[in-house]
């Protein structure tokens, strides 16, 4: 019997810790999301984290080390042209990009607006990057007046379409976004599609939790196909299944925030399953990254901390929890984008090693090749896995 037959796996969404070497390229210099939200809000208090290795991963010395360790610790850096969440997600599942998927920092050209306008009926707002919120303040009355689509989009390779869901029902909006999705192929291939619907008046409109990504698919098999082909479950649970549009995929349940994530999680626990669970807290990125929001963010993970303790009380003899995360988005610098960031990844299970340095990994498709290693699949991603340096 394996030693290990269910992964736990727990992206904590834009929680980097310190930038990569080439960050300048990306211009992304001194971003550290985890570390400069420390230093900028008097420090942060995530004992569970810190119980499990944390505060011993290469790079971060701004976090009390508790006497024994219980898990095992280290840090990724990423290869992949990108600092997205698609990106990170598929190179930690086994796919390494040498290309970045087309960002539009001028806004869409008129040939891509012509063809989605006559595809869908619907006349367009906006066309330029822009935040979420500001961009429903501009043209939210006029989207109400007129039906058009507010389009934009942002640093990372995104084709953005809100809507007031009073106007445009979130199903029509769905089926809007498919078509973009289907239409923005080859070199217009943008990473997600994403549906941003809102509701309110003018002066006071809020987007609902009914957002949807429509992500390009996989460029090869990840490691969650070859888990699926072996007969295990892969649970996705959050954005997951957005990300991999689908694919490898067995059960998916989507989440309204962080701690209806940790929710969600839990449930699958319980349950009588083997494979993975695949779980991804957005809130961390999307409301407090993007927002330059530092104390909030910080709240935010001290308030995963506390939910720590419920999750390794639900864990099995053969369980093998995994908490890493999939770039930056540090909230304290000019910038309220996505930064180029090693992440760090924490591991804890019955049946591994304590207290073992993984040091700094190469590629985030170690993740990858280190499943492959527990779950016995074919070995085809790129990496090295780590399974021999933390088996019992």
């Amino acid at each position: 019997m394996q030693d290990i037959n269910r992964v736990i796996l727990i992206v904590l969404d834009s929680v980097g810790v310190g930038e990569l070497p080439d960050a300048g390229e990306y211009g992304d210099e001194g971003s550290n999301t985890l570390g400069n939200i420390a230093a900028g809000c008097g420090g942060i208090n995530l004992p569970h984290l810190s119980g499990l290795g944390l505060g011993k991963i290469d790079g971060i010395d701004y976090m009390p080390i508790p006497q024994a360790v219980s898990g095992s610790y280290g840090r990724m850096a990423e290869v992949s042209k990108g600092k997205d969440t698609i990106t990170g997600h598929w190179e930690m599942a086994g796919i390494q990009l040498e290309f970045p998927f087309p960002t539009y920092p001028d806004g869409f050209s008129q040939e891509i607006l012509d063809r989605f306008q006559k595809l869908t009926g619907r006349g367009i707002l906006g066309n330029c990057v822009a935040s979420g919120t500001e961009i429903i303040k501009q043209y939210g009355r006029e989207h109400m007046e007129t039906g058009k689509l507010i389009v934009y989009t942002s640093a990372d390779s995104v084709f953005q379409i809100a809507a007031h869901e009073e106007i445009v029902p979130v199903d029509e909006l769905y089926r809007i976004c498919q078509i973009a999705r289907d239409m923005l192929q080859g070199e217009n291939m943008v990473g997600r599609v994403i549906a941003r619907p809102f509701t309110g008046q003018p002066g006071d409109f809020s987007r609902t939790a009914n957002r949807r990504d429509f992500s390009a698919q996989p460029t090869s098999d990840t490691i969650l196909d070859k888990v699926q082909e072996k007969g295990l479950e892969v649970i996705a649970v959050g954005k997951i299944e957005d990300i991999f549009s689908g694919k490898g995929i067995t059960q998916a349940e989507h989440t309204k925030s962080n701690m209806h994530g940790v929710d969600v999680t839990l449930k699958y626990m319980k349950e009588n399953n083997n494979g993975i669970i695949f779980t991804n807290l957005v809130d961390f990125d999307m409301v407090y990254g993007h927002r330059n929001n530092a104390g909030g963010y910080k709240q935010a993970l001290e308030e995963f901390d506390a939910r720590l303790p419920e999750i390794l009380s639900a864990m099995r003899e053969e369980d093998l929890l995994i908490i890493t995360a999939d770039h930056g988005c540090d909230p304290t610098t000019p910038s309220t984008d996505h930064s180029r960031e090693y992440v760090p990844v924490v591991l804890y299970g019955r049946n591994i090693k304590a207290d073992v340095n993984l040091g700094t990994r190469k590629t985030f498709a170690d993740l990858a090749s280190t499943l492959a290693e527990i779950f016995e699949t074919e070995r085809v991603f790129p990496g090295d896995g780590f399974y021999s340096l933390i088996k019992k």
